[in-house]
Order: C-alpha cells, then structure tokens, then sequence
C-alpha cells in the first residue's frame, strides 16, 4: 500500500490535476541495456546511470514521431538493475535501465492498454544524444578512426560505446527495435517474467532504419526525426566506409593485372 501511495505521489509531480490509483494505467518498461545491440553499439554502464536520471518525465511516443497526437505515455521513475547471474557478450556484468510509466485511464487508450496487456505493443527504442561513441578496437571516436562496427579485428568485434548522455528526449514503441532486450514487463525487480519474448537502442536504431528506409521510398516531400537524420548520416557514413575499401580493392587489382599484361604483353 504504501509503495502504490510512494507510485503516486511521483506520478502526480507530472499531472495538472491529483490522480488516483483508478485514473492512471502504470507499467514498467525496459529502455535499454548495456548489451551489444543489432546496430553493434552498447551503452557504458556510466551512460545507464546517467539516463536514468535524464529519461524522468520523458514521453513515450510511437516510432519516433515527435507528434502531441503521438504521445501515449509519461516515465515517472527510473533505476539500473544488475543482475548477479547474467553477463554480456562481452563478458561484462549485465545490466538494463527500467522505467515505470503511467497513462490516462479513458476511453481514448483503451486499445492501447489492451495492447500492452496482451503483449502486442511490447518493443521499445529510445532516442537520446551522447557526446562519445568509442570504438571498442581503438579507443577513438568511431565516426573519425577507420574501424567498422559488425567487423572483427585479430578476432575483435568492433563496436561502439555509447558514452557521456546529454539529453534523453524520447522513448518509442516500435516493430523492429535495435536492442534485443528492450521492452514493456510485468513487474519491476530483476526477476520479473517477462509478457514477451523479450526484445529492443540503443538510439539509437533498427527500427529508425526500417522507417527511414519506407519515407525514401515512398518518394515527395518528407518529414524526417533527429532520429531518422542520425541513422542517415550513420549510414552515408558507412557508404562512404564501404567505397573507400572499394576503391582501395580496386587500385589493387589494377595494379596486379597491369603487372600479369606486363608478363604476358611485354
């Protein structure tokens, strides 16, 4: 009793009016963690601490579209959980940032907390800004070094660290998440079972993928999040990554052929 009345004390910090139990639908979720995710980026156990203090209040909308209309849910409390008998493909101790979240009881979210319940909305992504992405093969900052995330170095995977969060503007539920282990639970303690097979980044970002992906394709003029812009500059990024090896695979096969006509054309 007296953790629900705590519960609603911190859900009303954010409400023009004071709400009961019998208003607000509360949930828990998990935003992120400290594994290597789909887009080979991981948050720094640092960045977990920081963001749970950054994601307090923040608003969970839907695949990243800063719409009023869009918005379906409010953080009111966040913590890290570790836990003791877990690591990550790293071999670091595992740990996630869990969010409780409330949203109106009306006639309105009915579906959505139908949703929620049944465990049809369940993945969720999280946009936010870091001042640091290291590489995990040279220490450097990813987007200047010439290492590529998803390639292995002397049996290295390289990938980035997410580190020094400044902003956390934005959580999203979405079809296609970056971090497997994202995503609405039952309860809040690290033993809760899940109401999924769990599944969501890192900001940072397959879900972004998918959905810039389907704006460019679909041709005209476009809105495009901070979101979508970032994944898009990652990805002329890589293009550019790519063509550089291209190029560089090229020069070297010209060069082997100029010397086989050499022998064979002297």
């Amino acid at each position: 009793m007296e953790e629900k009345k705590e519960e609603m004390e911190a859900v009303n910090r954010f409400t023009r009016r004071t709400l009961t139990e019998d208003d607000v639908y509360i949930f828990s979720v998990v935003l992120c963690d400290n594994e290597i995710d789909r887009d080979y980026e991981r948050f720094s156990d640092e960045s977990l601490e920081k963001l749970s203090e950054l994601f307090v209040g923040v608003t969970g909308i839907a695949d990243h579209d800063p719409k009023s209309s869009n918005q379906s849910a409010r953080i009111f409390s966040c913590c890290v959980e570790t836990a003791e008998d877990r690591e990550t493909s790293d071999g670091r101790p595992y740990r996630r940032l869990c969010a409780r979240a409330y949203l109106p009881k009306s006639q309105k979210t009915e579906e959505l907390i139908l949703a929620l319940d049944s465990g049809i909305k369940k993945e969720v992504s999280v946009g936010c800004a870091v001042k640091q992405r290291i590489c995990s093969i040279c220490g450097e900052d990813i987007s200047v070094c010439q290492h590529i995330r998803g390639k292995r170095y002397d049996n290295r995977l390289c990938y980035a660290t997410l580190d020094e969060p400044t902003d956390a503007y934005e959580w999203s539920f979405v079809a296609v998440p970056a971090q497997k282990e994202a995503g609405v639970i039952k309860g809040f303690s690290p033993s809760a079972e899940t109401i999924f097979n769990k599944s969501v980044r890192t900001g940072s970002q397959g879900g972004y993928r998918m959905e810039v992906e389907k704006k460019l394709l679909a041709g005209g003029e476009q809105h495009f999040t901070a979101a979508e812009m970032q994944e898009l500059a990652k990805s002329y990024r890589l293009l550019q990554e790519k063509a550089a090896d291209g190029e560089m695979v090229r020069d070297k096969v010209i060069k082997e052929l100029r010397s086989l006509a050499a022998v064979v054309l002297p």
